[in-house]
């Protein structure tokens, strides 16, 4: 309510802060981009460039590229983003989707980023309001052992009374399908082991429908992670059409091969579960929208992004604050050197992501109507550990320009062009054809803190997040100031 009353103000600063940004041009192109755009001035935006054309308009940037570097890792700016990113967490917490926090936190941004000198703005959106509530698990049989579990989301609740029943574990859903008979009644454990995050997370997305299905009760599912300590990790879940919604949780690696072990002995398990959560209308939120308008081409843009929202567990640092965090430094970072691209340079930090990219959805459907000027769209949401390379996903003549790009990041050693460029909330602009770019990065921990309580400040490394933000503001930058737009494949 208190986001609503604020939007008028919001709004009216906006306008002024936009007034002024015309009246005087505070970003001046630099010196150094302008000698490389007049040897390609006379080139217009659709003629194909030589190889080799390219590659001298591209090293043309090596000047300003290290500029952005030495500030970033070197210079004022050093250890910046890992400030604000613990500044944020510390004020404002986790911020799962429709709650408080997520209020709290996007009126913290839009002030902090006002207080940087940076044009930013909200846009409205829907998001999904679940409520986890009060959560418990307790195996009564063979022994009493207290379960540590975390709901899933859109799960819903047990009774009052919670559920009471007997345990059938399994490791796959072939085995469940094959001991379908003997799930009826009973709360079934998934033990699935950790093959991949990619596949085994299909166990927490689709665990309940497919024991709902044979008759299940309830289910727990072992979290979807490699390392343990006894931690349980949340995320998102699914409910098929048409299939009774059972209460679902995610349980410790610990105590899933527990019970593993316990059922292969042919030990009778029983478990108590009790879950508050409970699904309340969609919520009011914002996507936040940060830039610095192109001195020529200002309707084309080039998109940079991380997420703001979180889980209700830990700080939300590592998922996705750092990749928020490295996306406004980014646009800190060009500003305070005094840049101004040709195009658009736009950071969007999404809301409600965790749910499925919703925010980001909605901000598609919204500017889809302008897809042809969208030059780059970027995400950050894998970790700012120590960056390694750049993933991209477009056109082999845009991974032409591309690899050129990376070549301007020798000072950090970050040459390394990768394929498949990734992201929940920018996957709908790729696949209409639009190149995209994600951070690949030393991120072999990820999934330990993932969705966990462990998800804290504990987690970063002031160092790696300023070469995160080096190499996110160099590229976004080279690519918003070339001549050309980055060439496009025809979509099938």
């Amino acid at each position: 309510m208190a986001q609503k009353g604020g939007a008028p103000f919001l709004l009216s600063l906006f306008m002024f802060l936009s007034m002024l940004s015309s009246l005087c041009d505070c970003h001046p192109h630099p010196v150094q981009s302008m000698s490389s755009m007049a040897a390609v001035r006379a080139v217009s935006n659709h003629t194909t460039k030589k190889a080799s054309d390219i590659a001298a308009e591209v090293a043309g940037y090596a000047d300003v590229a290290k500029q952005i570097i030495d500030l970033a890792v070197f210079g004022a700016a050093q250890n910046r983003s890992y400030r604000r990113l613990a500044h944020f967490t510390d004020t404002i917490g986790n911020r799962v989707s429709g709650s408080q926090n997520l209020e709290m936190a996007i009126k913290y941004m839009y002030k902090a980023i006002t207080q940087d000198g940076l044009d930013v703005h909200l846009e409205p959106v829907k998001i999904p309001h679940w409520v986890r509530g009060k959560e418990s698990a307790e195996m009564t049989v063979p022994r009493a052992k207290n379960l540590a579990i975390l709901g899933l989301g859109s799960s819903v609740g047990t009774p009052p009374e919670g559920i009471e029943a007997e345990v059938l574990v399994v490791e796959s859903f072939e085995e469940l399908n094959r001991r379908a008979s003997e799930a009826v009644g009973r709360i079934v454990v998934f033990n699935q082991p950790f093959v991949s995050y990619g596949e085994t997370v299909a166990y927490r997305a689709f665990g309940a429908s497919e024991a709902a299905k044979v008759g299940a009760v309830a289910t727990l599912i072992r979290s979807i992670t490699p390392f343990s300590i006894n931690s349980p990790h949340t995320g998102w879940q699914d409910y098929k059409d048409g299939v009774k919604r059972i209460p679902t949780a995610c349980i410790t690696v610990e105590d899933a091969e527990l019970m593993w072990r316990m059922a292969q002995r042919g030990q009778r398990i029983v478990v108590r579960l009790t879950m508050g959560a409970k699904t309340l209308p969609d919520a009011d939120s914002f996507n936040t929208v940060v830039e610095i308008k192109g001195w020529q081409h200002p309707e084309q843009v080039v998109l940079l992004s991380g997420h703001l929202d979180s889980w209700d567990v830990g700080q939300g640092a590592m998922d996705d604050g750092g990749g928020a965090m490295i996306s406004w430094e980014a646009l800190s970072l060009i500003k305070d050197l005094g840049l101004r691209p040709r195009r658009t340079l736009r950071t969007v930090l999404w809301t409600a992501e965790e749910q499925g990219g919703v925010g980001a959805q909605q901000y598609f459907n919204i500017h889809k109507v302008n897809l042809s000027n969208f030059d780059l769209v970027m995400e950050s949401d894998l970790g700012t550990f120590a960056p390694m390379a750049l993933q991209f996903t477009g056109s082999e003549a845009a991974r032409k320009v591309m690899e050129e790009v990376v070549k301007l990041l020798a000072p950090i050693n970050t040459t390394k062009l990768e394929t498949h460029g990734e992201g929940t909330d920018i996957s709908p602009w790729m696949q209409s054809g639009v190149p995209g770019a994600s951070l690949h990065v030393a991120d072999s921990r990820y999934f330990w803190f993932h969705h966990s309580e462990g998800d804290t400040m504990m987690v970063q490394d002031p160092q790696d997040m300023n070469l995160c933000s080096a190499l996110w503001a160099v590229v976004a930058y080279v690519v918003a100031d070339l001549e050309d737009m980055l060439p496009r494949k025809p979509l099938d």
